[in-house]
């Protein structure tokens, strides 16, 4: 088949009943391919398996019926032997790969069943097919399915009561680590933060290897893992602590699990040992080059919970969900996809170390100070490939002639680098100093082997330069005399019948053949042989050309055959080197985030953060890098925030009361404190004139809410259940944000319970909190406690307007001017003009100032 299906096969097949279950016919019925379909499929349950029939990927029964509906391709049907019609729908050979992704993206995994032998080879009896590939949604490796800027991970979990272990790798990339806890929202709060692409669960459910896509429930879903993840239902028995133990002795060749700090980690080894055979399950036709296993610590990072990731928008906005306005935006002036990588890690798990944040600050400081340095690097690792991806996808054997040439031709900027960078002082570029001499040696292998502009098919020839290989050379030159003979044919068969218009051809049905105009064929010589007749033209061959095409079709076979083996033995050689190539890859992407860091800190005046072991938070003139970047130059205004000097207690307080009206920039200013402390801890420059910062455990912030329709709960619980979780988790080393408190309910009702949130903050948890509220009355908890401070966001009053002037300064503001914000919004003039005499009357009356005079704390 080789046409495109078509809307007009559908609706002439539309009366035409077809069957979508393989399990409502009897197979022994079926032709001999579907009967084969049908045995490929039963192996494979829970995928869809795409079949490979000529020039498509075929599928079939419910399959079918998935493509058709989920990738909005016409369903159609085909005849299968006695039990009739089937279901059918398919996709171009070439173009499977597109629609594999976007059946993966829905949570899908897909079986590739392909051709292994040529169909002239069979002769007559059934084309050989194997599954070559089987792809889920976390054992992505080409290209095309992968996003260049994030990393996609395969997870596992082990659950035992409260406590879990954690295994994640990226295969496109060969991270492979592994911790293990006690607490289960710590659990959750991890998934959250490496959002897997698939993670695999033990249980003892009987529909194993069955995929949940996002969104879907099941009994064996342990409440404390997100719906909103694709899950792999898994057997236990490769989950158990021997079987594990045993698996990752035996990859990573080891006597003990000591050295990798797994041994007294037998939740953390199971997970790991499961992820190992899930591999080995499903990428049998390759070999996946993983890193050594790494295990590491929740308490090694500063705590970044899902809700704070949004509230802040580190990796992409609250509104939108788009990566275009959040941090990661902001900040990202990489040049490489491995540091886009880099980054976007480094910013969802910002360091405790206050050595690791310096030795990045001594990089960034160097790389400021020095604007040569940095021009240089940058533009060199413009010309720097994907070294991570490359090497995966030859370690696994997928690569083409055009990725090692990609590899080759980033291996030999590396001692250009290292000469840009040899007199550097600081870590990061030290560590890119010296060239492992293997490298250099090779790339000049690889670039001396492939051509200069390689095709992407690998068994067609074309890949290797002459002069590699002697065997090679002597095939081309048998091949190169043959075809000059067919050239030169043409012109010699024209002078010896005298026909001019006679042309030679070749097509892949009948191989080389000559070509010569009906009008004319009573010139044809005697030697032709008549091969074909068409319209105008009869096609004609000799015993002369039939024998040299059989010598030239023979020979390129031999040729391609031995090209491609040479090619394959080149890759082979790369993926020998895989951890090699791999740690320079760290190195250059964290060259790479620092360099850009440093750029970024150059052209937006950034100052380099004072990191000290106390709790102190000074910020001189902070800005929100992101909305300063997205307002023209210089309209930004800055503010200074002083919190938690215990030294300096009457300036510098625990907790701020944060009063001022709506849209004057009060959650702005909130963001604006978290996001510096965030940019401080990854070791960045932040956007002040000069900062002063103590190392937070944890950032909590509480910004906005919504209804979750999803369990029932309203906004006002919503608030409530994030307000909870602040205060049963946070420390005195925490930063807290807290924007509204108790406005989901009765005015009496919420003034009291955002009055003893901010009283517990302050008194029992003496948390760095800035507390936002439109709850005046909460100005009075500075007269009672000396570690509350009030501070207001300042406008300007006009008899007929305010001007909303940014500032934040002491002193707490008396009015929320929500009259002139819905003026200003559009309400009808007599809704602003009854609202204020509501509220002349709601003052008057009210109970709530006279009942806080009174207030006591005991």
């Amino acid at each position: 088949m080789t046409a495109s299906y078509s809307a007009s096969q559908s609706t002439a097949n539309k009366a035409n009943a077809y069957i979508t279950d393989h399990h409502q016919v009897d197979v022994s019925k079926l032709s001999q391919m579907y009967q084969h379909y049908v045995e490929v499929k039963e192996m494979h349950p829970h995928a869809v398996l795409f079949y490979r029939v000529g020039d498509f990927f075929e599928c079939y029964f419910s399959d079918a019926v998935t493509l058709a509906q989920e990738l909005e391709l016409v369903l159609t049907s085909k005849q299968a032997g006695e039990q009739g019609r089937v279901a059918m729908s398919g996709v171009p050979h070439h173009a499977w790969e597109r629609h594999a992704t976007d059946l993966v993206a829905k949570g899908y995994a897909v079986v590739i069943c392909d051709q292994v032998e040529d169909a002239a080879e069979a002769a007559g009896r059934l084309v050989r097919r194997e599954v070559t590939r089987i792809i889920t949604p976390g054992t992505l490796l080409e290209d095309g399915m992968l996003k260049a800027s994030k990393n996609n991970y395969l997870a596992a979990v082990v659950i035992i009561g409260d406590n879990w272990g954690l295994a994640y790798t990226d295969i496109s990339t060969g991270e492979f680590l592994t911790t293990q806890s006690t607490n289960l929202e710590h659990l959750t709060q991890e998934v959250m933060r490496l959002q897997p692409a698939e993670i695999l669960i033990p249980t003892n459910a009987p529909d194993l290897g069955a995929l949940l896509r996002p969104g879907e429930k099941s009994s064996s879903l342990p409440e404390c893992l997100p719906a909103s993840f694709c899950y792999c239902m898994r057997s236990q028995i490769p989950f158990s602590v021997g079987e594990a133990r045993s698996r990752l002795l035996q990859k990573f060749k080891l006597k003990s699990l000591e050295g990798i700090g797994c041994e007294h980690l037998p939740l953390a080894v199971r997970a790991a040992g499961g992820l190992l055979e899930y591999l080995e399950e499903t990428q049998k036709e390759s070999k996946i080059y993983l890193q050594p296993l790494r295990s590491y610590t929740l308490t090694d990072f500063l705590v970044v919970d899902s809700q704070t990731r949004r509230n802040l928008e580190i990796t992409q906005t609250v509104r939108d969900g788009i990566y275009h306005g959040s941090l990661l935006w902001s900040l990202d002036r990489t040049s490489t996809a491995m540091g886009g990588r880099a980054l976007r890690r480094w910013l969802l798990q910002p360091l405790l170390d206050i050595k690791g944040i310096g030795s990045r600050q001594d990089t960034i400081q160097e790389l400021v100070e020095n604007t040569a340095l940095r021009h240089d690097i940058r533009q060199l690792l413009k010309q720097i490939y994907d070294l991570e991806r490359l090497t995966g996808r030859a370690g696994s054997g997928r690569a083409n002639a055009r990725d090692l040439k990609a590899l080759a031709d980033s291996l030999s900027k590396l001692p250009e680098l290292a000469h840009i960078v040899s007199e550097a002082n600081s870590p990061f570029l030290k560590a890119l100093q010296k060239v492992p001499p293997e490298m250099e040696v090779l790339g000049r292998k690889i670039s001396a082997h492939i051509v200069e502009s390689p095709p992407i098919q690998i068994k067609e020839g074309g890949v290797i330069r002459g002069g590699v290989n002697p065997q090679l050379d002597e095939r081309k030159a048998l091949v190169e005399e043959d075809q000059r003979w067919i050239a030169n044919l043409e012109v010699e068969e024209r002078g010896r019948t005298g026909v001019p218009t006679l042309k030679v051809g070749f097509n892949k049905t009948f191989g080389y053949y000559i070509s010569i105009s009906r009008s004319k064929s009573d010139q044809v010589p005697s030697n032709y042989i008549r091969k074909q007749t068409l319209t105008n033209e009869e096609r004609y061959i000799t015993a002369e050309l039939k024998e040299r095409e059989t010598r030239i079709l023979n020979a390129q076979d031999d040729l391609f055959q031995l090209e491609y083996e040479i090619f394959v033995a080149l890759r082979e050689e790369v993926a020998n080197h895989a951890e090699t190539i791999r740690n320079l890859s760290r190195a250059i992407a964290a060259a790479d985030v620092l360099c850009g860091l440093a750029e970024l800190a150059v052209i937006q005046g950034y100052c380099r953060p004072a990191i000290v072991e106390g709790r102190e938070i000074y910020i001189l003139d902070g800005r929100h890098p992101v909305v300063e970047q997205s307002l023209p130059a210089g309209f930004f205004v800055p503010n200074s925030t002083n919190l938690g000097n215990e030294q300096k207690q009457d300036s510098s307080p625990d907790l701020v009361i944060l009063t001022g009206p709506n849209a004057s920039g009060k959650s702005c200013y909130l963001r604006q404190v978290g996001l510096i402390q965030l940019m401080a801890q990854i070791g960045s420059f932040v956007p002040a004139k000069y900062a002063k910062l103590g190392i937070c455990d944890r950032v909590f912030t509480r910004v906005g809410a919504v209804d979750d329709l999803a369990t029932g709960q309203s906004t006002f619980m919503v608030e409530m259940n994030e307000t909870a979780n602040i205060l049963n988790h946070a420390t005195s080393r925490s930063l807290i944000l807290l924007d509204e408190i108790g406005r989901g309910t009765a005015t009496f009702d919420g003034l009291s319970i955002a009055w003893a949130v901010a009283e517990y903050l302050a008194t029992d948890i003496k948390a760095r909190t800035i507390f936002a509220t439109h709850y005046h009355e909460l100005n009075e908890l500075s007269s009672i406690l000396g570690n509350v401070a009030n501070y207001q966001v300042t406008v300007k009053e006009m008899p007929d307007q305010i001007i909303f002037l940014h500032q934040v300064q002491p002193g707490g503001a008396q009015k929320s001017y929500g009259i002139e914000a819905g003026r200003l919004a559009g309400l009808p003039p007599v809704v602003i003009k009854r609202a204020k005499q509501v509220m002349g009357q709601i003052e008057q009356h009210s109970k709530i100032s006279l009942g806080l005079q009174n207030l006591n704390t005991d």
